[in-house]
């Protein structure tokens, strides 16, 4: 199993399903977890790596090499971050433990380190989108500054052409949702199983706690998409809803969400905590307005298993399926959030009713057992 980062702590989406895959996949098969790493990587987080699989292998990425290879992919006309995620030490490491070993499947998880493996022919290899990356970095353009504007189409049309492109490399293709499969510009897209995330059955066993906060938004800080939603409930929820406060809590907030923090009297932002449960279990209602991004939004999974009624928009409940008005409350403006926040905060029964079928569904749907079965029985021994 190839990775393209280190997929401990649990900060980021990729690295969240990196994990649990790996931890299930080697219950079945001895797993070698090839990672590349950019990153300084804590001795304890290693540890908590080396009990998912039978052999752990890092590579190092330095960042002369991550420059020159990213340079090297502009006059290539390929992505800038297929040359990130490259090395040709990488590469000749890979082939070098195939040649020691009995490897009976490749599985490599986003199309960022597919270069890396898409020439070997003799062992059967998938290959998982996770997510339309090319569609991820589209939805991006609009919000950049007219200087940074040329090299996100670039880099879409690129990632586009890429995601076409490196299929014919591999004999199983796998992606996080339908929708996401439905943005692959493939004629055979629909060969591409659809292997949704799960959730870690412990997020279910949580105490009750006194409820501190209207609205809570947990995510990765840094990540553009879970920034837009932030800013969107700062600027067109909050003002509208009388003394409404929020948390926020994810692991390298943005600057400007540190500034939000600071100039903004009712929003409070933790950073990262140990136990995630702890911010979630704090808000009367989640608040998960994304407008862009692509995949799976593993933070409502993870509210709605905590019993949490949910609020956010159609592109996020895609990937989840959850049905409207029953286990989720969807909306696409602040006209219709702001209807959907007072009608949980106007009838407590409406309220409970939402957040218990939506941890029942997830209870019922998302696993990553379950998951993890489902790409062993398409992909490994189809």
């Amino acid at each position: 199993m190839i990775v393209s980062r280190f997929p401990y702590p649990l900060d980021k989406g990729d690295k969240l399903r990196a994990y649990h895959q790996a931890k299930e996949l080697n219950k079945y098969f001895n797993l070698t977890l090839f990672i590349l790493s950019d990153k300084i990587i804590r001795e304890s987080d290693r540890k908590e790596v080396e009990k998912i699989c039978s052999k752990l292998v890092v590579f190092k990425l330095s960042w002369y090499s991550k420059l020159f290879n990213m340079f090297r992919s502009f006059i290539n006309n390929e992505p800038l971050q297929i040359g990130y995620f490259y090395h040709t030490k990488a590469k000749k490491k890979i082939l070098a433990l195939i040649e020691e070993g009995t490897y009976k499947h490749i599985y490599c998880q986003l199309i960022r380190t597919a270069k890396l493996c898409k020439d070997i022919h003799h062992i059967p290899k998938t290959l998982d989108y996770m997510d339309a990356l090319s569609k991820g970095v589209e939805r991006r353009i609009n919000r950049q500054p007219f200087y940074k504007k040329w090299i996100f189409k670039l880099e879409a049309e690129r990632l586009q052409k890429y995601e076409r492109s490196i299929f014919d490399y591999f004999e199983f293709k796998t992606i996080i949702s339908d929708q996401d499969r439905q943005l692959i510009y493939h004629p055979e897209r629909n060969d591409i199983v659809s292997i949704p995330n799960g959730i870690d059955a412990t997020f279910f066993d949580y105490p009750k706690v006194e409820k501190e906060y209207d609205f809570v938004f947990v995510g990765n800080m840094s990540y553009p998409p879970n920034i837009d939603a932030v800013h969107y409930i700062v600027q067109n929820i909050l003002p509208f809803v009388e003394n409404s406060t929020l948390l926020i809590s994810g692991a390298s907030p943005a600057s400007s969400v540190v500034e939000l923090s600071k100039n903004v009297d009712n929003v409070t932002l933790t950073g990262w905590v140990d136990d995630i449960r702890d911010s979630y279990a704090k808000g009367r209602i989640f608040l998960a307005p994304m407008m862009i991004g692509t995949g799976m939004q593993n933070k409502l999974l993870e509210a709605m298993a905590m019993g949490i009624p949910c609020i956010t928009s159609k592109l996020a409940n895609n990937a989840i399926g959850a049905i409207h008005q029953k286990e989720i409350l969807v909306g696409e403006n602040k006209e219709e959030f702001l209807q959907l926040i007072e009608h949980l905060q106007n009838d407590d029964q409406f309220a409970s009713s939402i957040a218990e079928n939506g941890r029942t569904l997830v209870k019922n749907k998302f696993s990553w057992k379950k998951s993890v079965d489902e790409l062993i029985e398409k992909t490994i021994k189809a």
